[in-house]
């Protein structure tokens, strides 16, 4: 076997263990999902036993990630990202720019005229307006954004947001489960 390829196999194992630590779950809680014992997954993560495709798949599911994300294949030297767009309601389109297990989700969303219904839930989001105009409700309050303005806000408040009109949005979509920030810093341009 090529260095290359042992170096990748073995990190798998740290990879796995990470991912799910990332994500807050207990080997219990993985191998519920999964349906692999404990001391397997557990010997999996510590590099003590090699996983095969029927190990892996499972565990790609319950962290919905590719699995190609689990064992880190190598580059093929072709820089271009595929996405995949996820067609919704009439008119609307998300695409994840970020497909790897971790803190913040990045979307590019184009929005179509939608029914407002505030929401809850665990998390942060940021905004950020490409084209069109943005409503975004936040508890009592309406806010307009046009191309260029950012909004970002706890989704612990009630929220709703989606077009300011009969025109799609196109927004960037930031989003961290955990109350994780997206941070933009900017230094100004001498002349």
């Amino acid at each position: 076997m090529d260095a290359e390829l042992e170096q990748t196999l073995a990190a798998i194992g740290p990879r796995l263990r990470s991912l799910r630590r990332d994500r807050g779950m207990t080997l219990e809680e993985l191998s519920a999902a999964t349906g692999i014992s404990v001391s397997r997954l557990s010997r999996i993560e510590s590099g003590k036993r090699r996983p095969t495709l029927e190990l892996l798949i499972p565990i790609a599911r319950a962290h919905r990630v590719a699995l190609d994300q689990l064992i880190a294949a190598p580059a093929t030297g072709d820089p271009r990202v595929h996405l995949t767009p996820l067609r919704r309601r009439e008119g609307s389109v998300l695409i994840p720019l970020t497909q790897y297990p971790g803190r913040l989700k990045v979307f590019k969303q184009v929005i179509a005229p939608c029914p407002r219904r505030l929401v809850t839930h665990d998390g942060y989001e940021w905004l950020f307006v490409l084209a069109g105009e943005l409503l975004l409700v936040l508890g009592e309050r309406e806010l307009i954004l046009r191309p260029g303005e950012v909004a970002e806000f706890d989704t612990s408040e009630p929220h709703w947001f989606g077009p300011n009109g009969d025109h799609s949005v196109e927004i960037l979509h930031i989003f961290g489960r955990k109350g994780h920030k997206a941070t933009v810093r900017a230094h100004p341009v001498d002349h």
